[in-house]
This record gives C-alpha cells, structure tokens and sequence, in this order.
C-alpha cells in the first residue's frame, strides 16, 4: 500500500499552527505579567500581530530596508567567493583539503570575536542610513561555509563515464568543469544558496549588533531591548523570519525552475 505524501505547504502551515500555538501557551502561562504590571517578556501573538497593524509596515521599511540590502551584498560576495574556490579545487585538485579547512575554520569562528575585530578593521556605515561594512562582511562570513561543501558535493556527484567520455575527445579540467560537474552540480548548489538565504540574514543582523550603525534590525533591536519594548521586539523578529523565509521561498522557487529534473518534471 502506497503512502500518502503531505504537501510541503501543508506541512509548512502545521508547523505554523504549533509555533503559534506553543507561543500563545507560553506567553499565557508561564510569562504571564507579574501582579499589578502588564509588562512581560513574551508577549502573545495576537499582541504581536496587533502592534504591528498600529504600526503600520511602513514603519519597519527602513529598518530592513539597510538589512536586506547588507544581506544581498554579503550573500553575493560569500556565494561567489565560495563557487570560485569549489570550482578552484577541480582544476587544482591538491589544494582541496586547504579549502575544506578554511570552509571548516570560517564555521567554527566564533561570531563575536570576529565581529569585534571587523568592526575595528572595516568599521560600520560610513554614512547615516548606509550599509554596515561589519554587517556584509559576517553575512559573507555566514554563507561560506554552506556554499563550499555544496559546491564540492554536486561537483563530485558528476556522472564518471561523460567525463571520461570529455577527456577522451580531448577535453581538458575545465571543459569538465564547464560541461559535466556544472550541470550535475546545479541542484545542490542551489540547495545551498537556499539554505543561505536566512544565514546572510543573520550574520547581517549580528554584524548590526557590533555598532558603527544608525538604521537597521540590530540596532533597532539594541534599542528596543533597552526600552524593555518586547511587543515591538518580537514584532521585528516576527517580520525577520517572515523576510528570511520569503528570501528562502523565492530561491527555492528558481531552483525549481532552473533543475525541473530533479522534481521529476519536463522540460519545456
């Protein structure tokens, strides 16, 4: 007897009911406001979800508006950095294990020393309103490692007899590269340019919290955190993970479309 799949959307949505079902209970139970107060440190939903209206989106545009964009730069600088090492480390196969060490130190880097040190070296916005340069660089910083273990992964996973059957007519590395590993390795790396997506969010968000910044999530954070604001705390954090899952939606959306083989569809 075949078993029944349930739809991503699906599952995705009952995943939502729990979170904001475990939210609501928490928020009603065990952080209730202490007697005579009405401050607590996590508000419920329906609070969240009502500060945000009064709000209005309008309200929070600028401040991911310098996030998303540190986040844009970072992942393209990250990503394209990490593709070139990957694809590096075919033509050069000797120097693998130094990429793999470098991916591996790049994740086992502790955030804050590195931040602390970035914000000495590249400092933060260099104008009001402008990108952190700390933030881009952790954002990068974030990705790198995903990308590269990726990358080699689908380059490896290259069908052996098409490469041979380049390098018999002649065919150098690269000509591999170009029409064999690439072409195998695409679905995975798209998987990791997925997974990121919220990775360059946060490492943006991170580099925020090492200052040289006047607008973003983390210093608006920082500041709502010290005016003991929790609705508006979680109404940021409620719009980042909605920002970070559209981001990881749309890639995941291309990456449908750009290897409809590996979900078992036609091409046009």
């Amino acid at each position: 007897m075949a078993r029944t799949r349930m739809p991503g959307w699906l599952a995705g949505l009952l995943g939502a009911v729990a979170l904001t079902g475990a939210w609501w209970l928490f928020s009603a139970t065990i952080f209730r406001p202490p007697p005579g107060t009405t401050f607590t440190p996590v508000p419920s939903p329906w609070v969240v979800l009502a500060t945000i209206a009064d709000d209005g989106l309008a309200a929070y545009r600028g401040v991911f508006s310098v996030t998303i964009t540190e986040a844009l730069v970072g992942f393209a600088w990250g990503n394209a950095i990490a593709l070139l090492l990957a694809a590096t480390v075919l033509l050069a196969p000797r120097i693998e294990t130094v990429i793999t060490q470098i991916a591996v130190v790049s994740y086992c880097l502790p955030v804050v020393a590195v931040g602390g040190i970035a914000i000495v070296v590249l400092g933060g916005a260099p104008r009001p309103g402008e990108p952190s340069a700390t933030a881009i660089f952790l954002a990068a910083l974030a990705v790198f490692f995903t990308t590269v273990v990726g990358a080699l992964l689908g380059f490896k996973s290259a069908d052996r007899a098409s490469l041979d059957v380049v390098h018999v007519y002649g065919g150098t590395r690269f000509t591999q590269l170009r029409k064999v590993r690439l072409v195998a390795a695409t679905p995975a790396i798209l998987n990791a340019l997925q997974i990121a997506v919220p990775s360059a969010f946060l490492g943006a968000v991170l580099g925020e919290y090492m200052g040289g910044i006047d607008r973003g999530v983390g210093i608006t954070l920082i500041r709502l955190q010290g005016d003991l604001d929790s609705p508006r705390v979680w109404a940021v954090f409620l719009l980042t993970a909605a920002v970070a899952l559209v981001g990881y939606g749309i890639v995941g959306l291309l990456a449908r479309f750009a290897t409809p083989w590996v979900a078992g569809r036609s091409t046009p």
